[in-house]
């Protein structure tokens, strides 16, 4: 058994090894779902298509116990990949550069795992394969299309660079934050940068814009609402002599608390506005919801909890993060539709796997797959490759 266990990490690495090479985008996920059904049909796995390119795997359909639903996400990044991995991406400007290739390979490995043990799992198991977590709203559209359907629990998680290897978070409540995006456009009057008292000028109205936003967190929300409102693009591109007629500001929130969407949506509006009609020129706000707050079950994390301690060791909890973080996951979804449970793990080592999600340097520590498969293996009810933990 032993060996057979071994085997499997050896086959998953290698497995995201080749993921990591072949990135595909939100919705573009073609030959990744078609490398994931190949393998899935290599282990005599019977599996459906869902959302396009997500997949749904189901062992122990008729066994009698709850049906306990596992999620991995399968897309990459567009982003040029700055490391010097012997498996470094292939393709120009797109990199697993949040790790989905390793909650694949992970998800794989545990098909695999459960396979070899399907007559002893106490309830049905349905492995999902998710596609466009990265802003496309992949949980949606795999609800939409039935994944969820008699479903009775499901468990995720995320490799996180900034705890260490061999710690994790799980807590009751809130794990991550919903998020949005804001666009304003600012219509002035344009004209010759030597005469700016004959403009109305939108690149002006824009920085004081991007000042005033800032209050919101600061000064019209309680310090507790862990909120944030940031300003990530102006686009005023002219001529160095040129006061232009149009200026657009991008930006991102995120928030712990459902509730505050809409406060912190009218704020922004009604700072932009008011703002840009002091400098003389308009503002046309535009706001867009796009995942909510991950919200944990008490009870099912207690169980995930349960498992990562059992697996990690007794140091398992890291204490030193601020929950919620404000990055987000459109885990939200499921959570919002059945119990479940979302978790955070360290990869991090003394001088590797630090780099954060999202960047160029980033790195998956293959060492996490083995410890999620034996979590996964606890959440299940499944027997256990060993009792070491990892």
């Amino acid at each position: 058994m032993q060996d057979r266990w071994q085997t499997i990490l050896h086959q998953a690495i290698q497995f995201r090894h080749q993921l990591h090479r072949q990135p595909e985008l939100t919705w573009e996920e073609e030959n990744t779902s078609s490398s994931i059904r190949a393998q899935l049909d290599a282990l005599d796995i019977s599996w459906r298509s869902c959302a396009r390119y997500g997949t749904l795997a189901t062992l122990a359909a008729d066994a009698k116990g709850p049906h306990i639903a596992l999620r991995g996400d399968i897309d990459a990044l567009p982003i040029h990949e700055l490391t010097d991995l012997p498996y470094k991406s292939e393709v120009a400007g797109k990199m697993h550069a949040c790790g989905h290739d390793g909650h694949t390979a992970a998800l794989w490995a545990t098909a695999a795992w459960l396979k070899a043990h399907e007559a002893d799992l106490p309830g049905p198991v349905t492995l999902v394969f998710q596609p466009a977590e990265e802003g496309g709203h992949g949980a949606r559209s795999m609800i939409e299309e039935g994944a969820l359907e008699g479903i009775d629990r499901i468990y995720g998680w995320h490799n996180w660079p900034a705890i260490p290897y061999g710690q994790a978070v799980c807590p009751d409540g809130p794990v991550m934050s919903g998020n949005g995006t804001f666009e304003i456009e600012l219509k002035g009057k344009g004209g010759h940068a030597s005469q700016p008292e004959i403009c109305r000028d939108p690149v002006l109205a824009a920085a004081a814009i991007t000042l005033n936003l800032q209050q919101i967190v600061s000064r019209r929300l309680p310090p507790q609402s862990a909120s944030v409102v940031s300003v990530t693009s102006i686009d005023a591109i002219n001529a160095p002599t040129v006061i232009p007629d149009r200026v657009r500001i991008g930006g991102s929130i995120r928030l712990a608390q459902p509730e505050l969407r809409d406060t912190i949506d009218r704020l922004i509006t009604e700072i932009s506005e008011d703002t840009a009609r002091t400098y003389g020129v308009s503002a046309q706000v535009t706001t867009v919801k796009r995942y909510e707050a991950t919200v944990n079950n008490a009870q099912a994390a207690e169980a995930y909890r349960n498992a990562l301690g059992e697996t990690l060791g007794p140091d398992w909890q890291y204490k030193d993060m601020h929950l919620p973080i404000m990055a987000s996951e459109d885990f939200s979804y499921y959570l919002n539709q059945v119990p479940g449970a979302f978790a955070l793990i360290g990869m991090s080592k003394t001088d590797a796997y630090q780099a954060p999600c999202h960047s160029p340097e980033y790195a998956f520590n293959d060492d996490l797959i083995g410890s999620v498969v034996k979590v996964f293996s606890r959440l299940v009810g499944a027997p256990l490759p060993d009792n070491t933990p990892l």
